[in-house]
């Protein structure tokens, strides 16, 4: 049963929607004016807040204002409830992040519809933040009618080892691939290559420039023949700011890839080359784990995977040769097929 807070300053406008909500399912919970509703979200977290803006005390932006603030209530369902018509209270309160604006007087059914609606919403951007960032930005898309994947966008058809960007370039489109692979990289002072990440069909990268509004800070090359799609950076952005909800949850998958990031460079900075190349093994597997019917990693060299990993070409063509003797994994001229992949992920230092 979903929970469901109720903030109003009225007392017969907060019993007329508790008992519909009750009658509807819903686990009720209710607050007379803001500070309570503040310190009641906080304590029984519910699973989407309906609040009035005008109340004594703390007014409905200062609800939302601090609910933002912490970690258990951020990105919680927010519709705002409010006499007032003024499309400039409108506008203020989706750009402090409410997710809907109901206005008084309303009916039973127009509320029920609103809640439904962004609690079905949210559920699915909730698993889908679980996934990968293409899966994500595919889901909200179709949620908020904003179509990143369009017959309008350009297409570009590049070469193998292709440059798509360069560090330091300002960043105009998001890249959707359509067929083909790409990495982004780093390079060192001394001229060496760490690749940071590898994309494949399906997948969307360049965005965090784009987000962020800087400069390039890595590279971006082909591995193979690729066709790209070229997103418009106003359409991407959009895609954020005109939807609370996938902007929320958005954050919070960035949030997740950057954990992952830090883990990946503890990996490399106290692990183990063994270890490391176990990691990396796993990781790059998890990565394309949906594209092929085996756990098998193909169609990138020992010198590409040795760059992602970081470790020299040599040490790893070492370790998975040892590997393979140890009855881990299975070698083929253009594929490494992880045949114990518990082991490899239970592998000590």
């Amino acid at each position: 049963m979903k929970t469901i807070l109720v903030i109003e300053d009225n007392n017969e406008v907060r019993e007329n929607i508790a008992e519909i909500l009750e009658l509807s399912n819903y686990r009720v919970l209710t607050a007379p004016e803001g500070k309570t509703g503040v310190e009641t979200a906080l304590k029984e977290k519910p699973d989407l807040i309906v609040c009035d803006i005008m109340m004594p005390v703390l007014d409905g932006y200062g609800v939302l204002h601090l609910l933002n603030k912490h970690n258990d209530t951020y990105g919680t369902p927010f519709i705002f409830l409010t006499a007032k018509s003024e499309k400039s209270d409108f506008r203020k309160g989706m750009e402090m992040g409410a997710d809907d604006y109901i206005t008084k007087p309303f009916d039973g059914i127009e509320l029920l519809k609103a809640i439904e609606i962004r609690l079905q919403k949210n559920e699915t951007l909730k698993i889908q933040a679980q996934s990968p960032v293409s899966q994500f930005l595919n889901t909200a898309a179709t949620f908020s009618e904003q179509q990143l994947i369009s017959d309008n966008n350009e297409i570009q058809s590049l070469a193998k080892k292709q440059k798509i960007y360069a560090e330091g370039r300002r960043p105009h489109s998001v890249y959707y691939i359509v067929n083909g692979k790409v990495k982004t990289y780093k390079i060192n002072d001394n001229g060496k290559e760490f690749i940071t990440d590898i994309f494949s069909k399906g997948d969307f990268f360049g965005f965090n420039a784009i987000i962020e509004d800087r400069n390039y800070s890595d590279n971006a090359d082909t591995l193979e023949e690729t066709d790209l799609m070229l997103i418009p950076r106003e359409e991407f952005l959009s895609l954020f700011t005109n939807d609370a909800q996938v902007s929320k949850h958005f954050i919070k998958l960035i949030t997740k890839n950057v954990f992952e990031k830090e883990e990946a460079l503890i990996n490399l900075a106290y692990n183990s080359l063994r270890k490391k190349v176990a990691f990396g093994l796993i990781r790059v597997l998890e990565k394309y784990r949906n594209e092929k019917a085996d756990n098998s990693i193909s169609e990138l060299s020992r010198e590409n995977l040795a760059q992602l990993i970081g470790v020299a070409t040599e040490s790893l063509i070492r370790t998975l040769a040892d590997f393979k003797s140890e009855g881990l994994i299975n070698l083929e001229p253009s594929k490494i097929i992880i045949i114990n992949e518990k082991k490899i992920r239970d592998l000590p230092c």
